[in-house]
């Protein structure tokens, strides 16, 4: 007989919509505080001057952009894991996370050797000034060093969530939360680390939450896990990997260009669209975490080839990200500039975040949409679409039009947000159409 993973309830039966609530609360929070930390981050390096503000915005822009080859590993972990999870193949369950855990190390290796040649002539290119580099590469070399406690977390985060937990994950981001703000002026301030407290913080933070979430796994499943190099398993893990990887790499090559653009107005303004960016996403949080439910509950019926109730959560999905957005766009758009008026008191900052904010509402239903399809998606194990919209959405299309507007005709900084929400309205209506039809391919079967 197999033995069983403790993931009850099963994902495979019950109310869809109320393992959306269960999954999807803790991870929204999670992810809240994530965002929050962030903020955190930022605002200590408001506090220290508007020079470290701009250097730390530039810096984690690049160390993302580093990073990214390794961010995928949550994704392909949650694909991988969750239909062994929906069979309760606990041994099938282990072996995937020994290979997660020893392709995390592998990643963080190359990111380190990517950062190593590659982070200074990033940080030039999106615009920091002289006296800003240092200060941008204080950051970076701590954290790309300590990268593979980022990418261990993120994979024992996707291992979880595939065993329809996301309540640990959570409880490690709300801890990481508070943690940061006994960290960050430690030692910013009393060890006078400057920016490199900051990072240094951080590492410390992503390796505590690597060792727990690992601990939780262990004890839940009452095994123990090794990192382990297993060439067919590795195989299976790259295909799911690699393509979502591509497409957050797409997604923060994107950020690069915009912020590159961006930067040919001013640090100031680099700063703005980054606070504003970093507050757009804590509206977004709900709907990621929603996102998160959607691929577990997905990944485990895949498993035990429910396709009926894997079209089912896409439908409950959309449906409560639609109510979602009727709550947040008016909080967007109305609130945006005391929520600003929070990190900095620069007028240029403030506007460059305000004016994002007010016209990325237009689009915020589109991400909603985007993300309940890419989840279902990497959830069928079928990545390749997501990442050749992502190359076309975050990357050719927006970069091509933005360089013509900004670089070749001129057109003011605003032009760009403009394009940004024609692109991902456009790209939702083309994701959705495709989901369904992949969704009604399978049932077909």
């Amino acid at each position: 007989m197999q033995e069983a993973t403790k993931s009850e309830p099963s994902l495979t039966e019950g109310a869809i919509v109320g393992h959306m609530v269960r999954l999807a609360i803790p991870a929204s929070t999670g992810m809240i505080f994530n965002t929050l930390y962030n903020l955190t981050d930022i605002w200590f390096a408001g506090y220290l001057s508007d020079n470290a503000l701009a250097g730390l915005s530039i810096a984690s822009s690049v160390f993302f952009l580093l990073l990214s080859i390794g961010i995928g590993i949550q994704t392909g972990a949650s694909a991988m894991i969750a239909p062994g999870a929906g069979r309760g193949e606990t041994h099938e369950v282990k072996g995937w996370l020994d290979n997660v855990s020893g392709l995390a190390i592998a990643f963080s290796a190359v990111s380190c050797v990517l950062g190593y040649f590659a982070a200074r002539p990033l940080v030039v290119l999106l615009g920091a000034e002289p006296h800003i580099e240092p200060l941008a590469m204080e950051y970076l070399w701590v954290t790309v060093a300590g990268s593979v406690g980022f990418t261990l977390s993120f994979g024992a985060a996707g291992a979880l969530m595939a065993l329809g937990d996301t309540k640990s994950n959570r409880n490690a981001l709300m801890i990481g939360f508070f943690a940061n703000f006994g960290l960050n002026p430690f030692f910013t301030f009393v060890l006078d680390l400057g920016v490199s407290g900051i990072a240094l913080a951080t590492v410390v933070i992503k390796f505590a939450t690597a060792f727990y979430l690992f601990r939780v796994l262990m004890k839940r499943l009452n095994i123990s896990i090794m990192p382990t190099f297993d060439k067919e398993r590795w195989q299976k893990l790259l295909k799911q990997i690699v393509p979502a990887s591509f497409n957050m790499l797409t997604i923060i090559l994107g950020g690069f260009i915009t912020v590159a653009l961006i930067g040919q107005f001013g640090s100031e303004h680099v700063a703005g669209y980054t606070v504003g960016l970093r507050l757009e996403q804590v509206l977004l949080l709900p709907a990621l975490g929603l996102n998160s439910a959607v691929m577990a509950i997905a990944g485990q019926n895949m498993g035990v080839n429910n396709y009926d109730r894997v079209a089912e959560t896409y439908r409950k999905g959309l449906l409560i990200g639609f109510f979602m957005a009727i709550v947040s766009i008016p909080v967007m758009y109305f609130l945006s500039p005391l929520a600003m008026s929070l990190f900095t008191n620069d007028s240029a900052i403030k506007n460059t975040g305000i004016t994002y904010l007010r016209i990325d509402t237009l689009a915020f239903y589109a991400y909603v949409v985007l993300f309940q399809s890419v989840a279902i998606l990497q959830a069928m194990q079928k990545p390749m679409f997501p990442m050749y919209l992502g190359i076309a959405r975050q990357l050719i299309v927006p970069a091509s039009i933005n360089y013509v507007l900004i670089i070749v005709w001129g057109y003011p900084m605003v032009s760009m947000f403009y394009t940004i929400v024609t692109v991902v309205i456009l790209s939702a209506i083309i994701a959705f159409f495709y989901t369904r039809r992949e969704i009604n391919g399978f049932k077909c079967r």
